[in-house]
């Protein structure tokens, strides 16, 4: 090994005069300095797409409000309202009360209610309402025939609903809609008496909103879904302070990977609350309910923006819904109306660390990118 080194050592100086030479009979050329290459361009960032959901709360026409729907039809509750639903892919409401001629009055019960089945269905349609939870207290009124009507009559109209089945299974399952390139998930549970009209494995019913479901049915959405949504009917009526399971069973599904949970039943408005990177809307009030009542006589039409999967914006449109005044047709508050709703939602959601602001008669909260958790 040796003796090879040594023989390269002597090969190289034989090679260095004859590589001198090479260099002097033809002396190098100038080479031209590479051509300056501009930066490489970034693309441009593509704004994700955005899609707007709007929400309403409890819709009920039967009761009082029989005659008048009967004289002017069923379409008449939306006229002056139906205007936040143009151009919205995807509306969401509370349907109280079964859509159905058949069933027995459910007994010992002081208000049960029914509507006819094909009349609704095709005004809940005609108006933009295009998704309804059934998970609520009324949804049996008139037993398991109401609701196999009820979700019979909502098919044929193209009315997607959760919240309810003949089974647990199907009342736990999850709509999804396809909405702005993105798969929106939607669930629906009930947490209000009769007790009896929660489903059971082999028993219609509406889905009860037992935490160990809600955290499984929302990972499980939220696997097959972009973004997920769900809807509560809890709370007390006729009040703004809130329950502690109403705030416990909201912020359960947020963790889970919900962006948006919105609530009914206590008929009034309740608070809405920030939490992490959604938003809990405690109680959305009535939106067009059958009945007269001194104490529902606001509410308010939410405007879910996403962008991307991320909810980026609410906006919360003040309602009148006093049936003294409106007889049953809900219509959109303006000036100083309109500016008493909105102060009230801004002091009630101030008391969940939520700031609310005033944007021209409306509710509005705007999201950051990035929520750091509460």
């Amino acid at each position: 090994m040796k003796r090879f080194f040594s023989l390269i050592r002597q090969l190289g100086w034989l090679f260095v005069p004859v590589w001198m030479a090479a260099c002097a009979a033809h002396p190098a050329e100038p080479v031209a300095a590479p051509a300056e290459q501009a930066p490489p361009v970034a693309p441009a960032a593509v704004p994700p797409a955005m899609l707007k959901v709007v929400a309403v709360g409890d819709i009920m026409l039967d009761g009082t409000s029989r005659p008048v729907f009967a004289q002017h039809g069923y379409d008449h509750a939306f006229v002056q309202v139906k205007k936040f639903f143009a151009g919205v892919p995807i509306v969401i409401g509370n349907l109280e009360g079964p859509l159905t001629t058949r069933g027995t009055p459910e007994q010992d019960k002081t208000y049960v209610f029914r509507s006819p089945p094909d009349k609704v269905s095709r005004a809940l349609r005609n108006a933009g309402i295009n998704v309804v939870s059934l998970a609520n207290n009324h949804t049996l009124d008139y037993g398991p025939d109401g609701l196999e009507d009820t979700r019979a009559a909502l098919d044929a109209a193209g009315v997607a609903h959760m919240g309810a089945g003949p089974n647990l299974r199907e009342a736990r399952r999850p709509v999804l809609m396809q909405a702005a390139g993105k798969r929106v998930a939607l669930l629906g549970y009930s947490v209000t008496l009769p007790d009896h009209f929660y489903a059971r494995p082999d028993k219609p019913g509406t889905a009860f909103a037992h935490e160990a479901h809600v955290r499984a049915d929302v990972a499980a959405a939220r696997a097959q879904a972009d973004i997920v949504i769900v809807s509560f009917h809890w709370g007390q009526e006729g009040k703004t302070q809130l329950r502690d399971y109403q705030m416990h069973l909201g912020r359960v599904a947020i963790d889970a990977g919900a962006a948006a949970v919105l609530g009914h039943h206590p008929h009034i408005l309740q608070a809405v609350e920030q939490y992490k990177d959604g938003v809990i809307l405690y109680s959305l009030g009535n939106f067009t309910f059958g009945s007269y009542s001194r104490q529902a006589q606001v509410s308010a039409v939410a405007e879910l923006t996403f962008a991307g999967d991320r909810l980026a914006e609410l906006r919360l449109h003040p309602i009148n819904v006093n049936n003294f005044d409106v007889e049953f047709q809900p219509r959109p508050l303006t000036g100083a109306a309109a500016e008493r709703v909105v102060n009230d939602l801004i002091a009630l959601s101030a008391l969940h660390q939520t700031q609310l602001v005033n944007d021209a008669g409306t509710a509005l909260l705007r999201l950051p990118a990035a929520v750091s958790a509460r």
